[in-house]
């Protein structure tokens, strides 16, 4: 008998077992929560398929709504949501926080708006959107009570309202549901009883509570330390009845709306089973199972099963939809921008497909019948025209509206406008125009998001542009003709013919074998040859005109940059922003300049300005930034230490952390201790092989040289890399032959390793740009080489070295979405695995880590930068 595998099934059975169990354990409020919303969620399928043959007569009850009460559930609405937003300003109120009304408004639409994604979601919200209340010096703790306050009233309000109500009803006669919601109401009440004092006794329900949420201790502690503002706590408590009470108006003007007698008690019921169901929904805030019930309750008062369901639904669209909709907006009028530019050019992109679809289908006889009566026929056509260009356009336009171009902007307008005025006088197509309406709203709120000036000389603008109308107008006639009804031109055209036929009325050459059959024909074809004319026309503008974005500089603004780099300079990368890469912005008037390179239409700035002083600086970049904007360009900073970053902001810059910069002190360096050991086996093996360091100082000799290319060239080959710039050097000549060298050799003399010294601007600071050795080099050859650099530095009288920059390293506690997703792709993604190598080498030698930022102006460029950064660093 094999009694070995025996014991392991048992041991395998034992481990998954005690998995399940543990996995039960930790995830089973997930699960019990998923199941509940699988129930609510198929409570509403069944209840809508048992009901469809009704829910066709609850559209008719809908369209004849009284509008006048409408418009008083509406205006409600905009009460309901004004008083949750002051319910918040008296809850943080209540923990001595002063919160803004609008600043509350926004944060109930947020919260509101997310809760419906979240488990038990009406709870889980409170915990989001702090950071703007945390920045003005309060604790987590205290927003967190101050959040718990407001839900813990809002269940409070409920019983509040729901004794006296119930009462009331009972006094009138009572039916089953109403009985049922009273049942409901009395199990929160004894629930929140007993919850109140088992926390106030701290009795075996404390206990259990305190495991599942810690935080309820600190709770318990501020109710008996007397910390809170007991008047403000009132104000709440009222306010929160005073919701509910808006709760029941709208479930009674939903009944007045509808045209049905409305009944006071009923809706009173009706609301507090909303109320109990919205308290124990796990997950999309009750949204299947508070319809199926409350649509039940108004079944048992009295209403039939149409009248209940259309009642339901006005309702849940003024107390769920409406906030719910507006907690969209609340998230477009500050998502860090990155929405604002994204939502309207997607309007514009819909918008242009919306105008071309309109015209290739037929007006509507009856709209055209109309149209007679006040325009000509010919003007008909003539707005078909215009709707189609401004569609072609418009979907060329919101690929540039993405770059924040202001002339975008304009012509989004412009077209928008035009797609208004066409889409009404082409076939009184009111859909689409209203859709162009929606379109000019957007553009008109984001008008500052789009500051960008195009700079008439950027010739890529202009060509892909005019490529892209071609493009459109092509597609659009193939399409066209292959799409057509046979009666336009009695052929049922394959794709070859709407191809053929197409390209030759794009190019105006015509075809006598196509004799259009109809009016909807012949505009089709000409159409094709008025756009056709257009985009060949534009695309001869677009390559006579001259586009090339050139920076010229005056021998005396480089001679002015270096003056002032060897009299203010102060970082390790000043000695590249002189390069011969780098395009110099400088004004006479202020003692400092920028170093930068465009890409795309960014300017990407090298670090700080070099600068005389803090105000200086200031100057400069104010100044680059108007520079900027003139020309078309966005200016974005590349590795600014962390001590500037109050510069930036205070000019309404944003920042993101790209990593850290590695400085030793050559004073406390040592290789001694245990940590240092590898390094020291390593030195001493290279010794022991015979291999010498040489100091090899300017001006260096040619045949020096061109053995340092031969390595240079060996290791990038080796390492599959190429030259790379920007905030480093690459291996030049004439550059290095003016530099101090450090090589290491073998017996034979042949180098096997270098590292070239730069100027590091910093004060007692050094610092090196190439570490480059061959494939036969010995293991250890660099911490050798670096080592010899230390030594020969602190004999020079230099204090410290720096070792460089060690990208996306050092982030220990990200702030932010992007942040976090940096962090995530540093430790987990294998491509990026080199940049932890980096880090991991440069850490045996127990450097100071110095923080490095990005400074940008809008959250959407940050898509563009890994590109444009991708771009500058190559030669």
């Amino acid at each position: 008998m094999n009694t070995h595998g025996s014991e392991t099934t048992g041991f395998i059975g034992k481990f998954f077992k005690k998995k399940f169990f543990i996995f039960l354990n930790e995830n089973g409020k997930i699960i019990t929560q998923f199941l509940f919303t699988a129930l609510f969620i198929g409570m509403a399928a069944w209840f809508i398929s048992d009901e469809k043959t009704e829910l066709h007569s609850v559209s008719q009850i809908l369209s004849g709504a009284d509008i006048s009460w409408i418009a008083a559930g509406l205006f409600l609405v905009l009460f309901y949501i004004t008083i949750q937003g002051l319910m918040y300003v008296t809850s943080f109120a209540s923990m001595n926080i002063k919160l803004s009304l609008w600043s509350a408004i926004i944060l109930f639409l947020k919260r509101n708006f997310i809760s419906v994604f979240l488990p038990a979601g009406a709870v889980s919200s409170l915990t989001f959107f702090n950071r703007e209340i945390e920045k003005k010096g309060f604790t987590k703790s205290h927003i967190y009570f101050a959040s718990g306050i407001y839900a813990f009233v809002g269940i409070l309000s409920v019983v509040i309202v729901a004794i006296p109500s119930f009462l009331f009803v009972v006094s009138g006669g009572s039916g089953p549901g109403q009985w049922y919601a009273l049942g409901g109401v009395i199990l929160i009440l004894s629930l929140f009883v007993l919850v109140y004092y088992s926390l106030l006794n701290k009795w075996r329900l404390y206990d259990w509570i305190i495991k599942i949420y810690p935080n309820a201790e600190l709770y318990v502690e501020e109710i008996k330390n007397n910390r809170i503002n007991r008047k403000q706590f009132f104000y709440t408590i009222l306010i929160s009845v005073l919701i509910e009470f808006v709760g029941i108006a709208h479930v009674y003007i939903s009944m007045k709306a509808l045209n049905f007698t409305p009944s006071l008690s009923t809706a009173i019921i009706a609301y507090i089973v909303v109320v109990i169901f919205l308290i124990i929904s796990p997950f999309l805030r009750g949204l299947g199972a508070i319809e199926v019930s409350m649509t039940f309750i108004l079944i048992k008062s009295g209403f039939s099963s149409v009248d209940s369901i259309a009642i339901t639904l006005l309702f849940r669209f003024f107390e769920f939809w409406l906030p719910l909709f507006a907690g969209i907006i609340s998230f477009l009028l500050k998502v860090d921008k990155l929405i604002m530019r994204i939502f309207p050019a997607v309007l514009i992109f819909v918008l242009g497909i919306v105008n071309i679809v309109s015209v290739l289908t037929p007006a509507l006889p009856e709209r055209l019948l109309v149209l007679k009566d006040y325009l000509l026929i010919g003007f008909v056509s003539f707005s078909n025209s215009f709707v189609l260009i401004a569609g072609l356009f418009l979907l060329v336009t919101a690929a540039f509206m993405l770059r924040g171009l202001r002339t975008a902007w304009w012509f989004a307008i412009a077209l928008s406008i035009i797609s208004v005025l066409g889409n009404i006088t082409k076939g009184i197509d009111y859909e689409e125009a209203s859709i162009a309406l929606l379109t000019v709203a957007s553009l008109l709120g984001t008008r500052k998001e789009y500051h960008v000036k195009t700079n008439p000389r950027l010739g890529t603008v202009g060509l892909q542009t005019a490529l892209l109308s071609m493009l459109a107008v092509i597609v659009y006639g193939v399409a066209g003709f292959y799409f057509l009804d046979k009666k336009h031109f009695q052929i049922d055209f394959n794709f070859a013919q709407s191809l053929i036929y197409t390209l030759k009325n794009y190019f105006l050459i015509g075809s006598n074998d196509l004799v259009p059959r109809d009016a909807f024909a012949r505009d089709f074809i000409y159409l094709i040859k008025i756009s056709g004319f257009a985009s060949i026309s534009f695309l001869v503008y677009s390559l006579v005109r001259p586009y090339v974005f050139k920076v010229t500089h005056t021998k005396e603004e480089f001679e002015r940059a270096n003056f002032l780099t060897e009299k203010y300079g102060s970082s390790s990368v000043d000695f590249f922003k002189l390069y011969s890469d780098k395009f110099i912005f400088v004004v006479p008037d202020i003692n400092a300049f920028i170093s930068y390179r465009v890409s795309k239409n960014f300017a990407v700035v090298l670090e700080n300005p070099v600068s005389e002083n803090i105000g200086e600086m200031k100057k400069c970049i104010t100044a680059f930034h108007d520079y900027c904007y003139e020309n078309g360009l966005k200016e974005i900073y590349y590795r600014v230490p962390k001590d500037s970053l109050p510069v930036y902001l205070e000019l309404s810059g944003k920042s993101l952390f790209l990593g850290q910069e590695g400085v030793i002190d050559l004073d406390s360096f040592t290789l001694e201790g245990g940590e240092k050991k590898s390094i020291r086996n390593a030195l001493n093996k290279i010794k022991e092989q015979g291999y010498t360091t040489h100091i090899n100082t300017a001006p260096l000799r040619d045949g020096l040289i061109q053995k340092l290319g031969a390595v240079s060239d060996e290791w990038l080959k080796n390492t599959g890399r190429e030259e790379i710039i920007f905030s480093q050097g690459m291996f030049v000549e004439t550059e290095i032959k003016q530099q101090t060298v450090i090589t290491v050799e073998n017996r034979e003399e042949k180098i096997i390793a270098f590292l070239n010294i730069i100027p590091d601007y910093v004060k007692n600071e050094g610092t090196y740009d190439l570490l480059r050795k061959t494939a036969d080099a010995p293991n250890g050859i660099m911490d050798y080489i670096l080592v010899e650099l230390f030594k020969y530095l602190k004999t020079n009288g230099v204090k410290y070295i720096n070792l460089g920059f060690a990208p996306l390293s050092g982030m220990d506690d990200p702030h932010n979405f992007t942040e976090k997703s940096m962090k995530f792709a540093y430790e987990k993604i294998r491509a990026l695995s080199h940049y932890k190598g980096q880090r991991e080498y440069k850490e045996k030698f127990n450097p100071v880590w110095y923080d490095k930022y990005l400074i940008y102006s809008n959250d959407y460029d940050l898509l563009q930068v890994p590109a444009v950064l991708a771009k500058v660093i190559k030669p």
